[in-house]
């Protein structure tokens, strides 16, 4: 083996223990995270945190259906819950927990409720519940403003690549080993925000 050869093996291996090194740290760090996040139903990842005595409810408490019935954020209340697919949402009325319970697939957010910017670029990170938007009657949530006005500079590229990343890298996997994945290793359209 060539000299040349020999460095760029050790650089490798030294990479990826790196690698492994950071996963498994994050792993440790974000237990009760990773818990939440990622239910065994179909909608794993999901932008969820524990809430006692639930494990993971969906953005926080937030009234998912208060966007599509009233235009705006609204948090819910733990007393007025519905669980799907292993995740908790939380509703301001009954007649949104009613809605719910009916027809759960029409009032989810899109890409687990994390931030769909954030998405663009293959990491399942962040997601505010009231930095939102409607596209098409489909539910958008942001990682703040900067984040959904960085998504808008070109909403339909933006959208694409999203829906991309999604299908293809982080629906269904886990949102901790998922996010460490694209940290280190960018998309090849990454643009910092200096960029952007």
């Amino acid at each position: 083996m060539t000299h040349n050869a020999l460095r760029h093996t050790r650089s490798t291996r030294r990479l990826l223990a790196g690698a492994v090194l950071a996963v498994a740290v994050l792993g440790l760090a974000g237990c009760s995270a990773m818990q939440a996040q990622n239910p065994s139903g179909s909608l794993k990842p999901v932008n969820a945190v524990e809430i006692s005595p639930d494990a993971r409810v969906m953005l926080k408490g937030a009234d998912v259906v208060a966007y599509f019935t009233e235009g705006r954020y609204r948090q819910g209340s733990p007393e007025l819950r519905s669980e799907y697919e292993g995740v908790v949402f939380h509703f301001a009325t009954a007649d949104h927990k009613a809605r719910f319970d009916a027809a759960p697939t029409r009032f989810l957010p899109q890409y687990g409720g994390y931030c769909a910017n954030g998405i663009v670029y293959g990491i399942p990170w962040g997601g505010d519940a009231d930095t939102w938007k409607m596209i098409d009657g489909k539910l958008y949530i942001f990682g703040g403003q900067a984040s959904k006005d960085a998504f808008e500079l070109d909403e339909k590229a933006n959208l694409a690549l999203a829906e991309r990343y999604w299908n293809e890298e982080v629906k269904g996997r886990n949102s901790i080993f998922q996010r460490t994945w694209r940290l280190m290793f960018k998309v090849p359209h990454y643009k910092s925000g200096e960029a952007l």
